[in-house]
């Protein structure tokens, strides 16, 4: 196992691009002594090698001594970092921000003030335009720090301009602090529990909501301040399933790029995660034909940006871009196309190619295994669904857990493994008391499954008609319907009542629900 240090090295060199490679030594060589080319050598190995293996690197570099390496690794590390800063710092308004703050206090030290103050107004202006609330903070320090110690011909007017922006800005940043921090709890939230589960639920949480949401207006806000705003919405009333206003507000936080369009260069990511949550609301919604429609708009951006995008930003872009592709194939119920449209998302989650979370890995693998399950492939559905069964991370997405075991019964029941439905239906009941998350639809499903050894043929068919009408009373029960959200359940019996493919049931219900829209209008 590596150190800490030595990864953080390996990722680095790993991360880098042919152009920056290039840069970087073009930036090193500018400097011939002894310890360039030593880390230059160490750089150059890391380069060449899939593996790093320290012993081979003395070897292949014998200059290199074992004492010299944690040194070397953390010249080369820095080194690294600082080329890159310098050649992307156009692409991030606060790195250049924070550079002219920096070359503002050296030339203060060399007592050049007016030049000083001249490059912290220059700062000021772009933290303005880029609404770096923060960075403003720490610019009119500086400035305040001046005033003070040296005198600059209009003292007086200039320390009650300072303190007035001080105190303005003192407030926007308590207001920010208090907004981000409660759409960050209540991602956190949403992240380990999901969706509500029960009054209880739901009023525990509305009232951590009301009780961190401070009293403002939004129109009032500044940038970030609002989208901090908007996205404290969306966790809520995404959390209490309450898809209207889930819509709703993941709009308003696209509308607040639109209305600033500075910042989708600058905030690219979050404004990704706005158009995602809008899609989501949509599918949440079963809006088939609107979910579409804001889905090849999503490519279209994405598509639009591409060559500009740091490999954070593809790896948001593609992440969202893939969940939308899964929830299209469940609104559309083409489950055989689909699974053939899975290959590259499945070669992109072997190769851990954009380092995602455990959380959205597993996630992926649920979903994945419904496309499995929708296509009648039983035996892949179970295969994905069993990585998420077996995993060892406890904490995350206890709700993907819960339904993931639920579908592995109902997978192995539709193969007819009857003595494996009957071994795992205990320890499922027992996972799912110990979650706390035993709803009256898991129940009945349960229940159902646990029978089904003892049923005929013939009787299947009743069965599957007393489940179905069963779980259709809790289909738009607030706190019964998450189920739904999960597994399309009413489709898959109608599926084995009606003896059909449970896709072409999805897309007969689609059909049907067009039908009424029309007639609607």
């Amino acid at each position: 196992m590596h150190s800490p240090q030595t990864d953080l090295l390996l990722q680095l060199v790993n991360s880098m691009t042919k152009a920056e490679k290039k840069s970087f030594r073009l930036f090193v060589n500018r400097d011939n002594n002894a310890n360039v080319k030593l880390f230059m050598q160490l750089f150059d190995y890391i380069d060449t090698v899939k593996i790093y293996k320290e012993d081979e690197l003395l070897r292949k570099c014998p200059l290199i001594k074992k004492s010299q390496l944690s040194n070397l690794k953390a010249n080369l590390s820095r080194q690294i970092l600082v080329n890159l800063r310098y050649l992307h710092k156009g692409e991030f308004a606060d790195v250049t921000i924070r550079e002219m703050i920096d070359f503002a206090r050296i030339v203060q030290s060399k007592g050049l003030t007016k030049a000083s103050l001249d490059l912290l107004d220059k700062a000021k202006k772009l933290a303005e335009v880029h609404h770096q609330t923060m960075l403003m903070y720490q610019i009119i320090d500086e400035e305040r720090k001046i005033e003070t110690q040296y005198i600059t011909g209009n003292s007086t007017q200039k320390a009650i301009f300072i303190s007035e922006q001080s105190a303005t800005n003192l407030r926007n940043l308590v207001l920010l602090d208090q907004l981000s921090n409660l759409s960050l709890m209540l991602y956190g939230m949403y992240l380990k529990y999901g969706y509500v589960k029960d009054k209880k639920d739901f009023e525990q949480v509305k009232a951590f909501f009301h009780s961190h949401l401070p009293d403002v207006k939004p129109d009032k806000l500044g940038f970030y301040e609002r989208i901090y705003y908007y996205q404290s919405l969306v966790w809520f009333h995404h959390m209490t399933q309450d898809f209207v206003n889930y819509y709703k507000y993941s709009q308003k936080w696209v509308d607040t790029f639109h209305e600033h369009p500075m910042m989708v260069r600058t905030e690219l990511v979050l404004y990704f995660k706005g158009l995602h949550n809008a899609l989501n609301a949509l599918y949440m919604a079963n809006k088939a034909e609107k979910f579409i429609s804001n889905y090849n708009t999503y490519l279209y951006i994405g598509d639009k940006h591409m060559p500009d995008m740091s490999d954070s930003q593809l790896s948001s872009y593609y992440l969202f871009k893939y969940v939308h592709l899964l929830n299209m194939i469940f609104l559309t119920g083409n489950y055989v196309v689909g699974v053939r449209e899975l290959e590259e998302l499945i070669y992109v989650l072997k190769s851990n190619k954009y380092q995602w979370d455990i959380n959205r890995i597993m996630v992926f693998y649920y979903k994945i295994a419904c496309v499995y399950f929708g296509a009648d492939d039983y035996k892949n559905a179970i295969e994905y669904l069993n990585k998420i069964n077996n995993s060892p991370i406890g904490g995350l997405r206890e709700d993907i857990q819960c339904f993931g075991r639920i579908l592995t019964l109902i997978s192995h029941f539709e193969l007819g493994n009857d003595f494996l439905v009957s071994y795992q239906l205990k320890s499922v009941y027992r996972f799912l008391i110990k979650m706390q998350d035993l709803q009256a639809v898991q129940k009945e499903i349960l229940t159902f499954i646990r029978k089904t050894p003892q049923m005929t043929r013939n009787d299947l068919k009743t069965e599957f008609k007393k489940l179905r009408a069963k779980l259709v009373r809790y289909q738009n029960d607030p706190y019964e319907k998450r189920p739904f959200l999960y597994l399309d359940i009413i489709s898959w019996l109608d599926s084995k009542i009606e003896v059909k493919r449970i896709e072409t049931v999805i897309k007969e219900k689609m059909e049907n629900q067009k039908g009424v829209e029309k007639l609607g209008k």
